[in-house]
């Protein structure tokens, strides 16, 4: 019997995404429901329907500062209290659910004690440009956020809504230093 692996299409990824998304498919670690993929090193995420194909993809933007780990108890700080080296998108393996932040926005909760979430990106700040970011061609500038997944809106409503609305569903965030093992444990 030959191992189930991801339909990916023809969409370009990187390794690290090949080697999570074809693990998920071939272990259903996934749970036979839809999952995400968020590539922090090229800045970018993936939508799997729930027998592992390739559904969408976006530029995203995440947490400016390099780094795997969450600082403890980062969700209990005022955001004016997170200092710069704080502000990562953690690495790991969540189940992520629908919900809503402290403004009533519904954001798809990542981990919800270290008040990480996927949401549209807000462009409340012009000097931050985060629209143009999303835009750019390059991933450099995509590292702006406190620890959130920032996609496109669009994006978010036609794409993750529907995931998340029916059901809570995977999410694999890729890690900027830790090994994919050290994150995610053996894999093949």
């Amino acid at each position: 019997m030959a191992t189930r692996q991801a339909d990916l299409g023809a969409t370009p990824t990187s390794d690290p995404v090949k080697r999570i998304a074809h693990w998920s498919a071939a272990s259903q670690d996934h749970g036979a429901m839809p999952f995400v993929v968020v590539d922090k090193q090229a800045a970018r995420l993936y939508v799997f329907d729930a027998k592992a194909r390739l559904q969408a993809d976006t530029a995203v933007l995440i947490g400016s500062a390099l780094g795997d780990l969450s600082v403890p108890g980062i969700g209990q700080k005022a955001i004016a209290d997170v200092r710069p080296e704080e502000r990562t998108t953690p690495a790991g393996r969540f189940n992520g659910k629908l919900g809503r932040n402290l403004t009533g926005e519904d954001v798809v909760w990542v981990d919800y004690d270290a008040a990480v979430s996927m949401h549209r990106v807000r462009a409340h700040q012009p000097a931050e440009r985060r629209l143009q970011r999303l835009a750019s061609e390059t991933i450099e500038d995509n590292r702006i956020s406190y620890g959130c997944i920032n996609v496109p809106a669009e994006f978010f409503d036609a794409h993750l809504l529907p995931v998340f609305s029916a059901q809570a569903a995977a999410i694999y965030v890729l890690p900027d230093q830790l090994t994919l093992e050290q994150v995610f444990g053996s894999l093949p």
